[in-house]
This record gives C-alpha cells, structure tokens and sequence, in this order.
C-alpha cells in the first residue's frame, strides 16, 4: 500500500507539470521564448529541453542545499547555480548543434531570468526533498517543452508547409506567412490556450478551481 501511494505521489508530481499546472498553457510563464523561438519544432525542442536541463540541476542543487544558504542571500544564491547552468546549456548547443543555437539566438541565456526556473525553485525545491523536486522539475520541464513542440508544428505546418523541415504538401499550397511572424505566434498560443483550459475543464472541472 505505501509503494502504490508513493507511486501516485510520484505520478501526480509529474503530471502536474503537464495538464494541471503547465507553465505555458495554465500558468503563463516564459513567454518571450515561447513566442520568439516557435516558428518551428526544431526551435522548440531545443528551447525545451535546454530550459529543462537547467531547471532539473537548479532545482536538485537548491532542494540539496536549502537548509545552508541564509535566506539574505537565498535569491542571489540561486541565481548564480541557474546561471551556470544556463552558461553549460548555451555552450553545449553552440558547440554541438551550431545551427541550433544560431536559431534560439540570445533566447538560451536568457533562460537565466525565465520566471519558470526561478518560480520552480522557489516555490517548491526549497519546501521539500530532492527526490521529489527532481520529479517536478522533470514535470515541469515535459510540460514545456511538448508546448513549445505542439505550437512550433501549428505554426511550422500552416506557415511553412513542412514539419521538421519535411515538405507536407504540394506546390498548389500557399502558406500562412503570418504565422511566423509575432502576429501568428500570439495569434497560435491564444487559439492553443483556449482548447487546452476548456478540454482540460471538460474532463475535470476541479482542476481549474484549485
């Protein structure tokens, strides 16, 4: 009975991430790249895994050593620890995935200020142990990431005709190029926003009262 609740505990946390509480639908967070970086799905898996890579280490380290840092110098303490990691993310995308980075431009450093880490970090890595801060961090993280994924397809397919750079339809197909340009991105993420709160509203109410 204790490792099946454990387990729902651990299930819950994750998905929390991804249908309650994802920062980009529900919560709203990290707009700048969300909107900057999803002209494609290439951008968006980047952009969302290197924003979870960071939080997931952020996180680890701030739940680790909560009970050591004085809460004068909490903030600045962790801005430091998201800070190194964001400078690992952003040399290991320039020197392994060049083109990438080039596409993600100065987008990747400033994961330094993305309200979701330090919000992570804040909010929940500091109250409680490791184990279970590295399950909402990687919650956290997915939810993000397939976010990006989900608006960098509507906006690649309708404004490019392709889907990872694979051409979908014929010469007769005429894109949306206002899809990838700012208009469409706000124009996607609102449409996006909408379907996801009333499905999710749909098949439980409760979760958007609590």
């Amino acid at each position: 009975m204790a490792d099946t609740t454990v387990h729902r505990s651990i299930t819950t946390e994750f998905m929390k991430g991804i249908v309650r509480d994802n920062p980009v639908f529900v919560q709203v967070l990290g707009m700048c790249p969300v909107l900057a970086v999803t002209t494609s799905v290439a951008n968006g898996i980047g952009m969302g895994l290197a924003t979870t890579f960071v939080l997931v280490f952020s996180t680890l380290i701030a739940s680790t050593v909560k009970g050591g840092v004085p809460p004068q110098v909490r903030i600045p303490v962790y801005a430091v620890v998201i800070a190194t990691f964001v400078t690992i993310a952003d040399l290991v995308l320039k020197a392994f995935f060049p083109p990438l980075s080039a596409s993600l431009g100065p987008y990747v450093p400033l994961i330094v200020v993305n309200c979701i880490i330090m919000g992570r970090v804040e909010a929940f890595a500091t109250r409680n142990r490791p184990g279970l801060s590295l399950v909402d961090a990687l919650g956290m993280g997915a939810g993000f990431t397939l976010s990006l994924m989900v608006l960098g397809a509507v906006r690649e397919i309708l404004g490019s005709g392709a889907l990872l750079g694979v051409a979908l339809f014929g010469e007769g197909f005429s894109p949306m190029l206002v899809m990838i340009l700012p208009p469409g991105a706000f124009l996607t993420l609102g449409v996006l926003m909408a379907v996801f709160n009333a499905v999710k509203a749909k098949n439980d109410p409760v979760l958007i009262r609590t």
